[in-house]
């Protein structure tokens, strides 16, 4: 966990050029708001330093001679400005957020589309909450650069540009005072920016620690509390803030250096310009217009100096941001559909597995030269202890991994053939461990499929019993579903996964211990269901509990990734071998169960 952090918060170069243009290809569509956003730019970023332009004209030309018709004019012109600006500003704002916005509208979207498209393999090493966290935390990143960033960085730019164009225009040698002081900013800001960069990184990750903890210790606290273990937690947890607050300490008093600097440096200029052109006021070579302008202008020259600051740190940890997105949008853990994927039709549901060899890890293979046939309608069920592959054939056979060496065949057609999608549509599973959306109970049993209505929801629910309880709840097939299905049992949540299979009518049926984690009395249940989703189909059947499987046309047992017996119950108990052994252990443990 802590590696993966590190490598989350590790940050890349302050700007790079690549990154950048990529990012700015998201922009391209909207480029009309961006041309327009410039250009207000160009024009609000002119009307500030013109007011101080005009202050200039209202002393030297209107006070000093008293001329009231002529003060009021200008006052008239200076508060325009402010209207002015002030409407500009509105559709500035507006342009670079509705920018922003849809720029990461589209960002999400792509991101999100793309983690669809990816490979279990892609999942199996990845932590979802990184995954989560790309959507997230560093896309909101990217919404400040997109915002506030890339264009209002136009603006603090051409503010500079049009104070220095009115300074050198009124007069040159008391623009060349005020700026004496920016090589000293300069380097100032250069410090700034090298020492707050590694603070940043520290916090940043300080944070991703706390953030990991939290997580981890709300997901277990049951765990925490049967353990008592609660104080040691909270210890624990003081430790790690403690820690993110002395690096938020550490990283303010950068800023509180730095800030204070950059008034100091201001305030320098200034009472350089005051002294240098107070002295030629005094020697009638300057007019009192244009010190009192140059005062104004040196206050408004340092503010986009600690705007840009800021832009620099929203830069920075947008390229750290993007640089992890784009690594996410690069990966190509995919299962590739075939350039021309045969059509599978009228499907018999016939399967077999010839040679078969796989790995989730180069040469490791799970499962060894599997071969085996299923007639169309035959229920096969597959048994052996944990870890000898059951699950695998499961995830090979609808292609959620592909296989490293043989063929498996549906109907005929090499599945490698087949368009994964295609392929899928026939194939409905019901999992050990049944995952439900947030939604409604007539949601998560069509999963927003418009294609099955309700009376196609209400019979598949009839036919395997969850009917019963969906119709004593509230608002019955649209009670609402909590995350996961936390406000369901889990016999309940298992019937509403039957519920799903029979109303999608799937040619293939698997059923992946199914009925592992329920109680007896649901257990019935759930067999009834069971053998009404059965008929008509063929069934795979993988199951701990032997009990549930007698009645399968044929029963393959594994072990350590081969397969061992093939028979149906009968004939498997009489070769008395590993099946045999399975069902005497279960037998002895449901007499002593009895027994207690």
């Amino acid at each position: 966990m802590a590696a993966d952090n590190i490598e989350d918060e590790i940050l890349g170069k302050a700007y790079d050029a690549k990154l950048m243009q990529r990012l700015l290809g998201y922009i391209k569509p909207y480029r009309k708001y961006v041309i327009s956003a410039i250009l207000l730019n160009v024009v609000v970023a002119a009307l500030g330093p013109l007011r101080p332009y005009l202050t200039k004209i209202a002393i030297d030309k209107y006070i000093a001679h008293s001329n009231y018709h002529g003060l009021f004019l200008i006052s008239l012109m200076l508060f325009g400005s402010l209207i002015l600006q002030a409407f500009i500003q509105y559709f500035l704002t507006y342009y670079t957020q509705y920018l922003g916005q849809k720029t990461i509208l589209d960002l999400r979207t792509q991101i999100f589309t793309h983690t669809q498209k990816l490979a279990l393999r892609f999942f199996d090493k990845t932590p979802i909450g990184r995954i989560v966290t790309r959507v997230t935390n560093d896309i909101e990143s990217l919404n400040d650069l997109f915002s506030s960033g890339i264009v209002m960085v136009f603006s603090d730019v051409f503010i500079v540009i049009w104070i220095l164009v009115f300074m050198f225009f009124m007069d040159i040698k008391l623009s060349l005072v005020t700026l004496s002081v920016l090589p000293i900013l300069v380097y100032v800001t250069f410090l700034f920016r090298r020492k707050v960069r590694s603070s940043y990184r520290n916090v940043r990750l300080h944070l991703a620690r706390l953030n990991s903890y939290m997580q981890e210790h709300i997901t277990g606290m049951a765990v925490v509390q049967i353990f008592h273990k609660e104080k040691d937690e909270i210890d624990k947890f003081l430790d790690i803030n403690k820690e993110y607050r002395e690096a938020n300490i550490k990283s303010n008093l950068y800023y509180s250096i730095f800030y204070p600097s950059v008034e100091l440096l201001s305030s320098t200029a200034t009472a350089l310009i005051i002294w240098y052109g107070g002295g030629e006021i005094v020697r009638s070579s300057l007019s009192l217009g244009v010190l009192v302008a140059f005062v104004q202008y040196t206050e408004m020259f340092f503010r986009p100096i600690r705007d840009l600051s800021e832009k620099y740190n929203i830069l920075q940890t947008a390229m750290a941001s993007s640089e992890r997105i784009f690594k996410l949008l690069d990966n190509k853990t995919f299962v590739q559909n075939p350039d021309h994927p045969h059509d599978l039709k009228d499907v018999h549901g016939e399967i077999e597995f010839k040679n078969v060899w796989f790995a989730y890890n180069n040469d490791e293979y799970i499962l060894k030269d599997i071969s085996f046939k299923i007639n169309p309608g035959e229920t096969v069920a597959i048994v052996g202890h944990t870890g000898a592959g059951k699950t695998s054939l499961i995830n090979i056979l609808t292609r959620f991994y592909d296989i490293q060496k043989g063929n498996i065949f549906v109907d005929g057609i090499d599945i490698k053939t087949l368009d994964k999608k295609e392929l899928r549509k026939y194939i409905s599973i019901v999992l050990q461990d049944v995952y439900l959306f947030s939604g409604t109970i007539k949601s998560n049993i069509s999963m927003n499929n418009n294609d099955i209505p309700i009376d196609k929801i209400q019979e598949a629910a009839s036919l395997v019993g969850a009917d019963r309880f969906i119709e004593q709840l509230p608002n019955k097939y649209d009670e609402i579903v909590k995350e996961r299905g936390s406000t369901l049992s889990v016999g309940q949540k298992q019937l509403i996964s039957f519920a799903r299979a029979l109303a999608f009518n799937p040619h293939i049926l698997i059923l992946d211990e199914a009925t592992s984690s329920v109680d007896t009395e649901t257990e019935i249940i759930i067999q009834k269901a069971i053998e009404k989703l059965l008929v008509g189909r063929t069934a795979i059947v993988i199951a701990h509990r032997l009990s549930t499987i007698q009645s399968a046309d044929k029963i393959i047992v594994m072990h350590k990734g081969e397969i061992r017996e093939t028979g149906n119950h009968q004939q498997l108990l009489a070769k008395k071998g590993i099946y045999y052994k399975l069902y005497q252990l279960q037998y002895k443990d449901q007499e002593i169960s009895k027994a207690v």
